[in-house]
């Protein structure tokens, strides 16, 4: 085989060597970090629902608009829910038996976020005595979860560059900058409790059950607003030098 063949022959196998050559030289290290964080809550979710029934369709719809009107007012009255802050819900409407008397049953109701999240159980008690038939929540959150995750985040990726640089100053070597960064977590909120009806305030309020009385007696329920659990994972692959 003459020179001029051997030639390129030897260029090919040096290019087919070279990224393993520069690949084994290539030294890392590879860490994990994981934050978990408490958060206050500092927002609350609650709904509110008004049904009535009457003779026909039209007086059942006029009868919920006139009593959810009143209910949003109240609700708008509490510091920490701003104009934006509440929101309808579907509107229902259909035959319902009372004995062998038909009836219609007109349904609607509003979701309200509430940011001063300690107020809960006021906006609960004026929401019923307006006229809610029905209750929901509150469920407390976090207001901005993405800062919260974020926070977390940041932490957890401080929490491995300090693995990694203890490592490579046991491996004699310096640290360099992070080559690839995996992410992972999130805001875990509690499970908002369950709807539970709430009878209306009218001149009845002794027939009712204790907590209903109380209710429209102007007495405010108890809350606690609690925390959220936020977690932050990183798998960082860090160069050493």
């Amino acid at each position: 085989m003459t020179l001029r063949r051997l030639l390129p022959l030897a260029l090919i196998a040096a290019a087919l060597l070279a990224p393993a050559t520069a690949s084994a030289l290539e030294r890392t290290v590879t860490v994990n970090g994981a934050v978990t964080e408490q958060v206050a809550n500092d927002s609350a979710g609650l709904g509110f629902g008004v049904s009535k029934e009457r003779k026909t369709r039209a007086a059942a719809l006029r009868a919920v608009a006139l009593r959810l009107r009143s209910v949003i007012a109240a609700a708008q009255t509490i510091p920490g829910v701003g104009a934006g802050d509440i929101t309808t819900g579907s509107i229902s409407v259909h035959k319902v038996y009372v004995g062998k008397h038909p009836l219609y049953r007109a349904g609607e109701g509003i979701h309200v976020v509430l940011h001063q999240p300690e107020k809960a159980g006021e906006l609960v008690g004026v929401a019923v005595r307006a006229g809610a038939t029905g209750v929901s929540g509150p469920s407390f959150f976090v207001g901005n979860s993405a800062a919260a995750y974020d926070t977390a985040l940041t932490a957890a990726f401080d929490q491995a560059r300090e693995r990694a640089a203890a490592l490579a100053a046991r491996a004699g070597a310096a640290l360099g900058p992070a080559i690839s960064i995996e992410e992972g977590g999130g805001v875990a909120t509690p499970e908002a409790p369950q709807a539970k009806s709430a009878p209306s305030c009218g001149a009845a309020v002794t027939k009712r059950s204790g907590a209903s009385a109380s209710l429209c007696a102007g007495e405010t329920p108890p809350v606690k607003p609690g925390t959220s659990t936020v977690t932050a994972t990183v798998h960082v692959v860090f160069a050493l030098q």
